[in-house]
C-alpha cells in the first residue's frame, strides 16, 4: 500500500487529497503524482516534490527515485489557472510569478545534485514544465503512446525555463524546434531528440522501469553518489579541464572502501557488498 504525503503550506488543506504517492521497496522510492488530470506543477505539488526528494536526499535506504503520475498525464506544467488568479494581486503577479519560477528551478536543480539517481517514467503527456521535469531526470522511460512538448510560444510565453533542461537533454537544434514551434513530438521523435532513453508498451512500463531501478539500486551507493555528481559537473567543462576534474574523482573513487571491495570481488569471481564508504 503506497503511503500518501503532503507537504502543503496551508495545513488546512490537507484533507482535500494526497497531491503524491510514496512507495518504497527493495531501495526504490517511487514517487507518483496524484493531482488529476493535468498533474500541474502548482506551488502545493512542486513544494510536495521538493520535500520528497530532500528527506530521500538524507535517507540511507533510499538508492533510487522514480517520479511517475497516475492517469494518462504525466504533467502539463505549472498550473496557468493558479498564475493567472495572481494577476489580481497589487503588484499584478510579479512576487507570485517569481516564486513559482524560482521553485521550479530550485525542484530541478534538487533532482539533479541528489546523490541518488532519478527516473522519470512517463505515461501520456509532458508539457512546458512537465517536459522540463523529464528533461532534468538522470533518465527517463515512456509507454509507446507518450507524448512531448514546449508549447509557451502558443500562448505567447515562451518556455524559457524549461528551455534550460529540455537544452540540455535534447539535440540543440532539435531543442529549439520545440521551442519555436511549440509543437507536440512523439515518444519516437523524443527518443531520437535525446528526451528519453527507452520507449515500451504500456502494460510494461512500472515493470521496466523498475527493472533499471532495481539494477541500479544493487551498485555501490557511494560510487552512484560519485558518479552522478562529476557527470554533471564535468558537462560545462573545457575538455581539458574535464579530463583533470574526471582524473582525480577516479583517484578518490579507487581510495574508497567499497572500490577495494568491487575490484576485489571481480576478481575473486564473487559478489560484492558494499559498505556506502
Amino acid at each position: 500500500m503506497a503511503e500518501v504525503v503532503s507537504f502543503r503550506k496551508d495545513p488546512s488543506k490537507a484533507g482535500e487529497g494526497a497531491l503524491v504517492l510514496r512507495q518504497f521497496s527493495d531501495g526504490i522510492l517511487r514517487l507518483t503524482f496524484n493531482n488529476p488530470p493535468a498533474h500541474a506543477l502548482s506551488i502545493a505539488v512542486m513544494e510536495t516534490l521538493m520535500g520528497e526528494l530532500q528527506n530521500a536526499a538524507k535517507d540511507t535506504a533510499v538508492r533510487v527515485v522514480v517520479i511517475a503520475s497516475t492517469g494518462n498525464v504525466f504533467s502539463a506544467g505549472h498550473d496557468l489557472k493558479e498564475l493567472t488568479a495572481h494577476r489580481a494581486d497589487p503588484d499584478d503577479g510579479v512576487a507570485f510569478f517569481e516564486e513559482t519560477f524560482a521553485l521550479a528551478a530550485d525542484l530541478m536543480l534538487e533532482i539533479i545534485r541528489l546523490p541518488k539517481p532519478v527516473i522519470a517514467e512517463i505515461e501520456g503527456l509532458a508539457t512546458a514544465a512537465g517536459c522540463q521535469l523529464v528533461a532534468s531526470c538522470d533518465l527517463a522511460i515512456c509507454t509507446d503512446n507518450a507524448t512531448f512538448c514546449t508549447p509557451g510560444v502558443n500562448i505567447g510565453l515562451f518556455c524559457s525555463t524549461p528551455m534550460v533542461a529540455v537544452t540540455r537533454a535534447a539535440h540543440r537544434k532539435q531543442a529549439m524546434e520545440m521551442l519555436l514551434t511549440g509543437e507536440t513530438i512523439d515518444a519516437s521523435t523524443a527518443k531520437d531528440f535525446g528526451l528519453v532513453n527507452r520507449i515500451v508498451p504500456r502494460q510494461y512500463l512500472t515493470q521496466v522501469v523498475t527493472k533499471y531501478a532495481s539494477v541500479i539500486a544493487s551498485k555501490s551507493p557511494l560510487t552512484l553518489k560519485i558518479g552522478k555528481e562529476a557527470f554533471y559537473r564535468q558537462l560545462d567543462m573545457p575538455v581539458e579541464e574535464a579530463y583533470s576534474y574526471a582524473a582525480q574523482v577516479m583517484v578518490d573513487n579507487m581510495l574508497t572502501a567499497d572500490a577495494e571491495e568491487g575490484i576485489g570481488a571481480f576478481l575473486a569471481k564473487r559478489m560484492p557488498e558494499w559498505t556506502g564508504e
